[in-house]
């Protein structure tokens, strides 16, 4: 049988409009494990739309195309192109579903939810001849999970070639959140056994990770004993955290000691208002001061997530914040316009508000405005984001961020990874678009790792005394 994922892209490789480093950070990983329930004597196509041409005169057996909100009009065009030719054509993923009766118009099959165990389903039903119309996920494990299909991905066209996910879901309800939808019904967060985890680490060539996870310190437990097996493995590796979790306990010293480089943290908004309105409880009442001065103690870089244009957000919202991230010493910051997505409760309540403007999915991608804001105008919002972008990223920003930090080893390696991260940009692009990928991502992993093999800061001294 011949089998055909697909990962399609909005703004496709080679075009006018495409900007490699957005789209040149991380491979499907979710396609990859799909793969893995194929039988051994498949023939298996699996293209990133992101990072290279799709070729779109085959003729497979089976298509399997992942869908999400603002691929949604390209992941279309290609199903109705498949079915055209008599192909059987899958859709499923984050969009589909959130709306699957409008991915249904263009698929012979859609699946709800994750596909570990609906996938396995269907692929006995279609070897059959019997594929029903709609598989749902009803069990939520990831036990027996087989070794994704690296095999399959080209490396060398990705910044970040070294993901992994150990885990499914978030254990917190964001009324914001993309994959809401996609976990109703079941367990929302769940992980691997510790022991698969790293035995899926065993398999990544190099020594730097990024754990794709949306809360790696999620499952206290888990983490706990990931990090013990991580121990001596020699890794360095990013990872995504809540404020919470880092305060709490001494789960991150935990994490510091086995390799932990890196943080990404949704703080989301510094309103307690806003906070409030987007069911961000994981971050009410907190001390985010805490849990920047806790990771800073133990040499880990931050990346700080906020989203703009959320109830309680008035047009100093963007000074505001991005005076605070630049006063903390953030490395980096990722600014997000808030978008209510099909499928979650921001979405319900603006649609019962009437204060959705379209439904053009291109547009939701957290960079332009799709419904009325409270505390703003729509102009003002887009602006205002491009605004905290330019601002936090301009020389004199990086620098006075760099300055946060007391080690001068730390504020210089906190200069170059953020000016790296943004300002050379262009340079990136540049060595996608001539294949020189792998020896500049070197650099840049030496700059996340550089702290840490030229200093012994507190967190070093103390990982002796850690027992998991």
């Amino acid at each position: 049988m011949h089998v055909k994922l697909i990962l399609p892209a909005l703004k496709e490789a080679g075009t006018a409009q495409w900007r490699p480093i957005k789209y040149a950070l991380f491979p499907p990983l979710g396609l990859a494990t799909l793969a893995a329930y194929l039988d051994p004597t498949d023939t298996v196509d699996l293209v990133d739309q992101h990072v290279e041409a799709l070729d779109l005169n085959d003729t497979p057996d089976l298509v399997l195309i992942q869908v999400y909100i603002t691929n949604a009009r390209r992941a279309y065009q290609i199903a109705d192109h498949y079915r055209a030719k008599g192909c059987h054509v899958c859709l499923g993923g984050l969009h589909v579903t959130s709306l699957p009766d409008e991915a249904a118009q263009h698929a012979d099959t859609v699946f709800l939810g994750p596909g570990e165990d609906s996938f396995p389903r269907f692929l006995a039903d279609f070897r059959r001849r019997q594929p029903q119309a709609r598989y749902a996920s009803t069990l939520r494990t990831l036990d027996g999970l087989p070794p994704v299909r690296r095999d399959l991905i080209r490396r060398e066209n990705y910044l970040v070639p070294n993901a992994i996910v150990v885990s499914r879901g978030c254990p917190y309800r964001c009324s914001f959140c993309y994959k809401e939808a996609f976990f109703e019904g079941g367990k929302s967060f769940y992980t691997q056994k510790v022991d698969a985890a790293l035995a899926e680490i065993n398999r990544l060539p190099g020594r730097h990770l990024y754990f794709l996870d949306d809360h790696l310190l999620g499952d206290a437990r888990f983490a706990r004993e990931l990090f013990a097996g991580m121990r001596g493995m020699n890794r360095l590796f990013q990872g995504a955290s809540t404020v919470n979790a880092i305060t709490q306990g001494d789960l991150i010293e935990r994490a510091a000691a086995a390799g932990l480089r890196s943080v990404f943290i949704g703080f989301e908004s510094l309103g307690q208002e806003s906070l409030g309105f987007s069911n961000k409880r994981q971050n009410l009442g907190r001390d985010y001061d805490e849990a920047i001065n806790r990771l800073d103690s133990l040499g880990i870089k931050i990346n700080g997530s906020f989203v703009f244009g959320l109830d309680g957000d008035t047009p100093d919202v963007f000074a505001r914040t991005v005076e605070w991230a630049v006063s903390r010493g953030l490395t980096t910051a990722t600014f997000h316009i808030a978008t209510p997505y099909p499928g979650t409760a921001f979405h319900r309540q603006m649609s019962q508000e009437g204060r959705m403007l379209h439904d053009d999915w291109d547009l939701y991608d957290t960079r332009h405005v799709v419904f009325e804001p409270r505390g703003m105008s729509a102009a003002q919002l887009e602006a205002g984001y491009a605004w905290a972008y330019q601002n936090f990223y301009s020389w004199r920003n990086i620098g006075r961020a760099s300055l946060h930090h007391a080690d001068p080893l730390a504020g210089l390696t906190h200069f170059a990874y953020s000016a790296a991260w943004k300002k050379a940009e262009p340079l990136w692009n540049l060595a996608i678009q001539t294949g020189l990928l792998g020896q500049t991502r070197r650099g840049l992993e030496w700059v996340l790792g550089a702290r840490r093999a030229l200093s012994r800061p507190h967190s070093a001294a103390a990982a002796p005394e850690l027992r998991s």
